[in-house]
């Protein structure tokens, strides 16, 4: 049930020493609980007078109200601390998968990263504010209560110390398969929530296609089998907890018949037994409340799990080599050697790719899908980081092209650019939100949005939806530009299919804003539309993972054959031969 990572939150030992000095203290309190009770109990057996039973009840009614302070302090510095932690933890994840960029977020799923950050920083904040008490009541309580019990009769402290581990190990063997089961059901969750997110955000592509109806299927098909993990978990807890309570119950009653026993044939005191008695449900109590919680803290241990894996993926460093540049100007040049990347699965990567580039020219990347044009637009970005390369970007040599330089003046348009669930003016601001009005008007006029929200009732203060809901595709690509002409600074552009999802007319109205804006910056835009090669100053062939052919459109019209067979691919003439 711990987790060793839990150590490593800010705080931690700190947090423990103090509970574990009060959980001594409950210790304490609590056997003078017990023997006062035991003492007013005996009292009132021999009857002797009222007044001598004062004491040991007022005695017994003080320890009861210290016991319930010292449980409410320990559990608001516990909560306090699950707080504190949680949210350092949802810091440090936002901060790592800010860092590691759009291929983190590819790799472990937009699904699972939203429910994570969402849903498994309350469970883990809940696994947090749980566990630190109950683990040390457990290590604490029973052991100083069952010496006091060994000291008043030695043989029933033995009796309730050899059941404690015979309890221990049927937690231990229904733990593990609760365990076992708990983290199957996680992976269930982290898979229901992928294929719920992707289908939701590919749902216009699956109705074009008339797909949709398959696509709810597998949703249907994939919680279901939630369902079943979920309901596997829970008879397992609810197994657990009955052997649990069916064995402390079995204990306390063998204690009491063994205690009994010993009363009626007088070789024990009523006093060593009373105590015992009463000790012996309170010795039991911590490792019931562990055993009732554990299955309440599974989510929360498996969510903290997963979210230490994304933490702990290593960052890239070396991150401030190249000093910092006013701009993209004519005389600078991007020169990439040798350049390797290759994935863990079965993806294409790139591999011995030569490029270079120089000034404001216009470059397309081409390719089929799957060719490798997404890793190389990665790469480029600094999203993603080459095995080995040897890279020079304006005269200085680097590891990767994650530079905060490189990366201040770049903008990344993607196929879906995402938008947020707020104004329309918020969502241009996204990379400069200190724009006044006039610089955001402006900015939208130039994106060709002007118009559009002139019409609105609320005009720049119209709220869209998350994700962009309620606005069309060629509405957000546009919104997406205004971000990027906002900020001046941004004199690099990166497009990777940016108009993959619109019709064509809207395509034509989105191109003929965007081609007068290419003007006087470096643009990179990875395409298959045939028609944006025109457009552009050299045009790269990609085919598997390596650059088989490079040049300008008319030059790879005429001598290129990767490239000839490529359009006419992509043409739809699948059978064309060419033989030139």
């Amino acid at each position: 049930m711990i987790d060793k990572t839990l150590m490593r939150l800010s705080g931690m030992r700190k947090t423990m020493t103090m509970l574990a000095g009060f959980a001594l203290v409950q210790a304490f309190v609590i056997l003078l609980q017990g023997k006062f009770l035991a003492e007013g109990i005996v009292h009132s057996w021999n009857r002797q007078s009222l007044a001598g039973l004062w004491m040991p009840l007022g005695l017994f009614a003080l320890a009861f109200t210290v016991r319930q302070l010292i449980v409410w302090v320990r559990n608001r510095i516990g909560a306090r601390f699950a707080m504190t932690g949680s949210a350092w933890l949802q810091e440090q994840l936002l901060k790592h998968l800010y860092a590691l960029g759009p291929a983190a977020v590819a790799k472990e799923g937009t699904g699972n990263l939203v429910t994570m950050a969402l849903d498994g920083i309350p469970e883990a904040e809940n696994y947090i504010e749980l566990i630190l008490n109950k683990i040390l009541n457990m290590s604490i309580i029973p052991w100083v209560l069952v010496a006091y019990i060994w000291y008043e009769n030695w043989l029933t402290g033995f009796t309730l110390l050899i059941m404690f581990p015979i309890i221990i190990l049927f937690m231990v063997i229904l733990g593990l398969a609760a365990r076992d089961k708990s983290e199957s059901q996680y992976a269930g969750f982290q898979k229901m929530s992928n294929h719920f997110i992707d289908s939701l955000r590919g749902l216009k592509t699956l109705q074009l296609m008339g797909i949709s109806r398959q696509y709810a299927n597998n949703v249907y098909e994939v919680s279901e089998d939630y369902r079943k993990q979920t309901m596997g978990v829970l008879r397992i807890a609810m197994l657990s907890t009955f052997a649990l309570d069916f064995f402390t119950t079995l204990s306390i009653a063998v204690v009491a018949v063994f205690l009994g026993i010993k009363l009626m044939d007088g070789s024990i005191p009523l006093y060593p037994a009373m105590v015992a008695l009463i000790l012996a449900p309170e010795y039991f109590m911590p490792i019931r409340d562990f055993g009732t919680d554990y299955h309440a803290t599974l989510n929360g241990k498996n969510a903290m799990a997963a979210i230490w894996k994304v933490i702990d993926q290593p960052l890239p460093t070396d991150t401030k080599v190249l000093p910092a540049f006013d701009g993209w100007q004519d005389q600078d040049t991007l020169s990439m050697q040798h350049l390797d990347f290759t994935y863990n699965d079965k993806r294409a990567g790139i591999h011995e790719a030569d490029l270079q580039f120089t000034g404001p020219e216009k470059v397309a990347i081409i390719g089929a899908s799957g060719s490798g044009k997404s890793t190389l637009l990665n790469l480029i970005g600094g999203f993603l980081q080459p095995q080995s390369a040897t890279i020079t970007v304006r005269g200085t040599k680097v590891p990767h092209m994650t530079q905060a330089a490189w990366q201040d003046h770049l903008s990344y348009i993607p196929q879906d650019p995402y938008l947020f669930a707020d104004t329309i003016a918020a969502n241009i601001r996204f990379y400069r939100p200190s724009a006044s009005d006039g610089e955001v008007r402006q900015a939208a006029k130039a994106a060709g949005l002007s118009r559009w929200i002139e019409t609105l009732p609320d005009g720049y203060e119209t709220r869209i939806g998350e994700g962009g809901r309620g606005i069309s595709g060629g509405q957000a690509q546009r919104i997406a530009l205004a971000r990027t002409l906002v900020d001046t600074n941004r004199s690099i552009w990166l497009f990777d299919e940016p108009t993959a999802h619109l019709d064509i007319e809207t395509e034509a109205e989105l191109k003929e804003t965007l081609v007068p804006l290419f003007k006087n910056r470096l643009v990179i835009f990875a395409t298959h539309r045939l028609h944006w090669l025109n457009q552009m100053d050299r045009v790269i062939v990609v085919d598997g993972g390596r650059i088989v052919a490079e040049g300008t459109p008319s030059e790879l019209a005429a001598h290129s054959k990767p490239y000839q067979a490529l359009v006419h691919e992509m043409r739809g003439e699948f059978n064309a031969l060419v033989e030139k």
